[in-house]
């Protein structure tokens, strides 16, 4: 066993083994992703998170393998998981039915190839010539064989050494490449009159996806006996640590979980388990299978339950919670320096900064916008909505954020006014705000750190002078917060029944506040109180109170002494969920979600519309190229996204809009290695075409003057170049490269150098010439 896997070393990365002749042989890196389908293979994939390692195990299927080719690469998959301890979590890949997170590995695209070991067949040899194949492209995301000239690029560099030449042949310009198809015709013969329609690619069924079964697997009175548990919302205590259960995800995906004290018998036969129950079921043997391990869960596993809690878990600005008990740690101080400087510290404290930027608030008034005055920045009526900028600046650039505050009992038309005058302030700043919506009750952390703790919500009413409302005699706030960034009063019923022993309130009467102290309430939590009240008060007087120490004149304002929550809560708290990538499209009349696994920010594409889900947020990424229908119903298709989540979702959870080019750190944070000035460098097909170079055949395409016709890029005055944005621009220049479509002389009076002393510059250096041009 250990000299099998003596190539794993636990560094990030994967590593993969081929089947030959039922032993295990390591794939040389420069051959990874070209699967031979008669063969099957094992892949480890390891990644780090702090100190610890984690592990994947695919075993892949080839559709020609033999069945004891097979199964060997099961017993293999089990063999590893032994070996890393059990911890990994192991996948079942059939050809052309990979996961997304097996082909998430190979951002060029995967390549079947004919044979295999089992037929005689050996790897191709580098710079071998004689070999002809035709290789069909498929997919978007999941793509199999490559996108068409990166595949023949990395087919030329990579398995012919870059001895071969590469020739593009349009769909509807064939007969202008006469040669080129002399040669296709010769090895395929030649094209029927009449090409057949290619398959469909497949589509994910987002609402079958969200139907989840949980069944119950034993063999213990022999024959296996599945017992349905559960249909969807699924919780986490059904799942008991001595045995088995099946997942089934809509037919579409399946899970088994191996319970920690369930009998090792019972957990190597996870994988067979699963596939009886497939065939049981009348599914297709393509069906995706994940092995689980108790404690091991996948991101993915967590999020198809309601709640996915873990003991012990350090979790907030420094308050650990654990079963039973409460503990006050010191409070970690806030840096915001570190914002900028470390996008992954944004992202994970969910702050572009600390709050200390410029506001403006307004409040929907007549469907119209007013501006609410300075000292009632911080109370917002739940009859209402506002809107509130946000800007501050990072290396001498402004940055803006533009909140949208939905009250609970605000009208539809004011809701749908707040929208519509959010479209025409971001319009205003250039289409550079970040637009977050945010619904009452569930504002996001960078939101309550821009008051500072003086941020109070009134169940209903309005701010609005048109509309006389007298101030109730009592109100009862419960303050939820224990940090300046994170602390908010809202109002709840002036009621006993509304206090809760694990919380701190706050009961206004006309004559002073109270401050009530519940015996589970931490020293942060009444810190914060103190503030709030200050607030809310304004110069009333202040009376405090420990829980078990009131005032007959305290539960007179509540209406009298009753029963209410008081309980001490077993503390547990939610295990911080993985961030999810997902590019979006409603193109086919039906939402669809394709997950992207192995994510980086060349997973971004610029005509689309890409949903980053961090659990407590959803960012939408908006591609400068995303057609019009994606933009105008991308916050819809945010919605249906939670709407059909199978961990059922908070419908009211923060949406950010983010624009290409405008991310903020809280973004970009998600995203190792972020390169802010990327979208400079975006290719065109037709630089992807010139990037592969001129075919050494002689063409009979050619000029009047006997030469070979080339292409002739139209020139254009810099006034309709320069400073322009993307859509604003002639509709044949390319947005990267504008410089090409100036005259010589106006490129050499606009750069200061001509257009050959330009090129031989490193591309970091052109970009920051057009940017300091208006080119960019």
């Amino acid at each position: 066993m250990q000299h099998t896997f003596r190539a794993i070393t636990h560094t990030p990365g994967i590593l993969i083994w081929r089947i030959e002749k039922m032993d295990l042989v390591l794939v040389q890196e420069n051959v990874q992703g070209q699967f031979y389908e008669s063969d099957c293979y094992l892949l480890l994939s390891t990644r780090k998170a702090g100190r610890s390692a984690y592990y994947d195990i695919h075993y892949w299927i080839g559709s020609m393998s033999t069945m004891d080719e097979q199964g060997a690469a099961a017993v293999y998959a089990i063999q590893l998981d032994e070996f890393l301890g059990s911890s990994p979590v192991q996948h079942r890949e059939v050809q052309s039915h990979e996961s997304s997170l097996f082909c998430g590995y190979f951002k060029q695209g995967i390549i079947y190839k004919s044979g295999g070991v089992s037929s005689g067949m050996s790897h191709v040899e580098t710079n071998t010539n004689n070999i002809s194949r035709l290789l069909h492209v498929k997919g978007k995301r999941k793509v199999t064989g490559t996108e068409g000239m990166i595949l023949a690029k990395d087919i030329r560099d990579r398995e012919r050494g870059g001895r071969a030449e590469i020739g593009v042949i349009e769909g509807d310009a064939e007969e202008k490449t006469t040669l080129l198809m002399d040669i296709m015709t010769g090895t395929l013969g030649e094209r029927p009159a009449k090409l057949p329609s290619g398959t469909p690619d497949e589509i994910t069924d987002q609402e079958q996806m969200a139907k989840l079964t949980l069944y119950h697997v034993s063999d213990a009175n022999g024959p296996l006996n599945i017992t349905e548990i559960a249909t969807s919302p699924l919780t986490q205590n059904m799942l008991n640590h001595s045995d088995c259960y099946i997942l089934d995800q809509g037919g579409m995906s399946m899970f088994v979980w191996k319970g920690k004290t369930a009998n090792k018998a019972e957990r190597q036969a996870a994988m067979t388990r699963a596939l009886e129950f497939i065939k049981l079921k009348g599914y297709p043997l393509t069906t995706n299978v994940e092995i689980i391990s108790d404690g091991g869960e996948s991101a993915l596993f967590k999020q198809l339950f309601k709640d996915w809690t873990v003991k012990d878990q350090t979790a907030g600005l420094g308050r650990i919670h654990t079963l039973g008990r409460v503990a006050d740690v010191p409070q970690e101080k806030f840096d915001a320096s570190r914002m900028h400087v470390m996008p992954e510290v944004a992202a994970k404290e969910r702050m572009v900064d600390d709050g200390s930027g410029k506001i403006q608030v307004w409040r929907i008034e007549n469907l119209e916008m007013v501006e609410v005055s300075s000292e009632m920045h911080g109370y917002f009526y739940g009859g209402d909505c506002y809107l509130i900028l946000y800007s501050y600046d990072v290396n001498g650039r402004n940055n803006y954020l533009l909140y949208m505050w939905k009250g609970r009992h605000a009208t539809q038309d004011e809701v749908t006014a707040c929208a519509y005058q959010a479209v025409t302030l971001d319009q205003q700043y250039g289409g550079q705000p970040v637009q977050v919506s945010v619904s009452m009750g569930k504002e996001p952390r960078h939101f309550m750190a821009i008051f500072k703790g003086n941020m109070v919500i009134f169940e209903g009413g309005t701010s609005r002078k048109s509309v006389s409302e007298p101030e109730p005699p009592v109100r009862l706030f419960q303050i939820c917060g224990s940090h300046p960034t994170n602390s908010k009063a809202i109002e709840v019923p002036a009621l006993t029944a509304s206090l809760n022993s694990n919380d701190v309130f706050l009961l206004k009467s006309q004559s002073g506040v109270y401050l009530w102290y519940g015996k589970g309430s931490s020293g942060d939590e009444r810190a914060m109180a103190k503030v709030v009240s200050s607030f809310i008060g304004r110069g009333l007087s202040e009376e405090v109170m420990a829980e078990g120490q009131e005032p007959n004149e305290f539960w007179e304002l509540l209406g009298g002494k009753g029963p209410y929550a008081s309980d001490r809560r077993l503390q547990q708290v939610t295990l911080d969920h993985q961030p999810r990538l997902f590019e979006c499209s409603n193109k086919t009349g039906q939402f669809i979600a394709t997950e992207v696994t192995q994510f980086t920010q060349d997973d971004l594409r610029e005509d689309d519309v890409m949903l980053l889900d961090t659990w407590d947020q959803v960012f939408l990424w908006i591609g400068n190229d995303a057609n019009e229908v994606e933009r105008s119903e991308s916050v819809m298709t945010c919605q249906e996204y939670l709407r059909t989540h199978p961990g059922s979702r908070d419908p009211d959870t923060p949406i950010m809009l983010v624009r290409q080019g405008f991310e903020p750190p809280t973004f970009s944070g998600w995203f190792t290695a972020w390169d802010s000035t990327k979208w400079s460098g975006g290719k065109t097909y037709e630089q992807l075409k010139e990037e592969l170079g001129e075919v050494t055949l002689p063409t009979k395409v050619e000029s009047g003057s006997g030469g070979i016709e080339s292409q002739t890029v139209s020139e254009y005055p810099p006034e309709m170049l320069l400073y322009k944005q993307t859509g604003e621009l002639p509709e044949k220049v390319d947005p990267a490269n504008r410089e090409k479509y100036l005259s010589d002389e106006a490129f050499e009076a606009i750069l200061g150098m001509s257009k050959e002393e330009f090129n031989s510059l490193p591309p970091w250096k052109k970009t920051n010439i057009k940017k300091a041009t208006g080119l960019f």
